[in-house]
Parts: C-alpha cells; sequence; structure tokens
C-alpha cells in the first residue's frame, strides 16, 4: 500500500481509538452504534487535518507526529460533540492526549519492527 495512505489510515485509526475508547470511559462492552459513529467523525477529521499538517510541517520526528495529532484529535473531538464527563472541554483533553499517547507507542513499534526488518534483509 502507499506509504502516504497507510499514514493516513493509522492517523485515523489513532484518533479514533481514542476517542472509541475515552467516550466509554474505558469500558468496551458499553459501545454502541453511536460511539462508533462519532467516533469515527473524529478520527476521519483529525486523521486528514493531521496528514495535511505533517505533510505542511515536512517531519518524520515521532513526537512532533504524535503532537499534532493530540492536538488536532482535541480540538475535532471538541468540536464533533460534547463532552461526556467532567466540564466541557475534559472529554476533549483526555481523547487527545490519549491519541498522542498511542500515536507515540504505534509510530514507535512501527519504526522498531521496519528497522528490524530492514537489518534482516
Amino acid at each position: 500500500m502507499n506509504k502516504k495512505i497507510t499514514t493516513v489510515v493509522e492517523y485515523v485509526a489513532e484518533s479514533t481509538t481514542a476517542c472509541l475508547v475515552t467516550m466509554v470511559q474505558g469500558n468496551m462492552l458499553a459501545i454502541g452504534l453511536s460511539h462508533v459513529l462519532i467516533a469515527s467523525q473524529t478520527g476521519v477529521i483529525a486523521g486528514v487535518a493531521t496528514s495535511v499538517g505533517i505533510l505542511v510541517v515536512r517531519t518524520d520526528k515521532r513526537w512532533i507526529i504524535s503532537l499534532v495529532l493530540g492536538v488536532i484529535t482535541g480540538v475535532v473531538d471538541f468540536l464533533v460533540h460534547p463532552g461526556m464527563f467532567g466540564t466541557v472541554v475534559t472529554e476533549a483533553v483526555v481523547t487527545g492526549t490519549g491519541a498522542a499517547v498511542l500515536s507515540y507507542l504505534v509510530g514507535t513499534a512501527i519504526r522498531f519492527v521496519r528497522a528490524r526488518k530492514t537489518a534482516t534483509d
């Protein structure tokens, strides 16, 4: 698959996952279709916006990518739906933080696997 498409899919998945888990406050059994639809909206918008932002900035530094994804996910989450816990921005902040951490962990793992694969080829 094209690297740019793979990257967009990765960002969308990280944002969607962070939003979904935060929305149900970690209770994966509470996930319903409405949760998936709302999280998907947040994920697609944030993932595409992050991809464009990273293309403009032209960086491959993992921490910057994760930070950008986290901030954009938090903002989009706030705009897409009202918070379900805490103050009006609490859920958006938690979702953005979760997306940033998830992005950093997944991105680091992918780079590690690619480096090992390249070393063995």
